[in-house]
């Protein structure tokens, strides 16, 4: 299996703050990546390290098995870390050519690709008039044009309206299903990552705190949900495992394999059960409690 990109016991300290703290994470080629995490958890320094941007105070990142920062794997790689900025007097072609000069593209398809991200009819503005969701659409066309095997986006869509959004995420699934093209995404649009994600790593405080498919991190917090009567009683069966869902609903922390036994004991309790039915978490539950106990949030 190919690694697109590798952290191993990665560490950078600014003074007496760790933005990450001995974090390691291989990210398999193919697909798209989400990496998850509050401001502060360590998502862009992990990508300015594996770009070569910044140096680590300890460990070693590499890009395709290179080491972080070797041209060779470099040019295999289109990015987009934050909010883009370009020269406020070139319009949105002339930055495409200027970048394609600098990376030796000769066959750029620069038109093809403004197109692509909605700035077709912006082509040949000067780049100081654009709105920040504008920006974010020239980065992306950055990001691609050069037909690289990896890109990374650091908040892609930072800016856009839900339109816009929907657009994007639509260009990156197709990119990586029907082009083969590994993408690694940062965003705080949950619903995004859950639309367009194959995995994701969760990050707090530098470190990475559950990895996954979606649907099995989705998957492994599913809980049972009863609507009955008293709501008191089956409260009182479940003890710590039970948590109240609305005035006449409760949500059972609890195995299938214990739900046949569990359902006994309210009906012998007496207990008056009209709906059970198993609940899966969204990726915004998961990532809630998972950040809930690492103690980030």
């Amino acid at each position: 299996m190919t690694i697109a990109l590798e952290a191993v016991a990665l560490t950078k300290a600014y003074g007496s703050v760790r933005a990450l703290d001995d974090f390691s994470l291989s990210i398999p080629a193919g697909g798209v990546f989400g990496v998850l995490g509050p401001n502060g958890a360590g998502k862009s320094t992990l990508f300015r390290i594996a770009l070569g941007l910044v140096r680590p105070t300890s460990g070693s990142a590499s890009l395709f098995g290179a080491p972080a920062g070797d041209m060779t794997s470099l040019r295999k790689v289109g990015a987009m870390i934050e909010t883009p900025r370009y020269p406020p007097y070139l319009t949105a072609r002339d930055t495409l050519s200027m970048l394609a000069l600098e990376s030796g593209t000769r066959d750029a398809d620069i038109s093809g690709w403004l197109d692509r991200v909605g700035l077709g009819g912006a082509a040949d503005r000067a780049t100081n008039g654009f709105s920040v969701g504008m920006k974010q659409r020239l980065g992306l066309a950055a990001a691609f044009f050069t037909r690289p095997e990896l890109v990374i986006l650091d908040e892609p869509t930072s800016g856009m309206d839900p339109a816009g959004i929907q657009e994007i995420r639509a260009l990156v699934v197709d990119l990586a299903r029907k082009e083969g093209v590994t993408v690694i995404l940062a965003s705080h649009q949950l619903d995004e990552v859950r639309r367009v994600c194959d995995r994701v790593a969760i990050l707090s405080k530098g470190k990475v705190v559950t990895e996954g498919a979606v649907d099995a991190l989705t998957a492994s917090q599913v809980r049972l949900r009863l609507v009955a009567s008293p709501v008191e009683q089956v409260l009182a069966v479940l003890g710590e495992k039970g948590a109240a869902d609305g005035p006449d609903a409760v949500l059972a922390d609890i195995s299938r394999s214990e739900a046949p036994a569990l359902i006994r004991a309210l009906v012998n309790a007496g207990v008056e059960i009209t709906e059970a039915r198993w609940r899966e978490a969204d990726l915004e539950g998961v990532y809630l409690q998972t950040l809930k106990s690492s103690g980030a949030a």
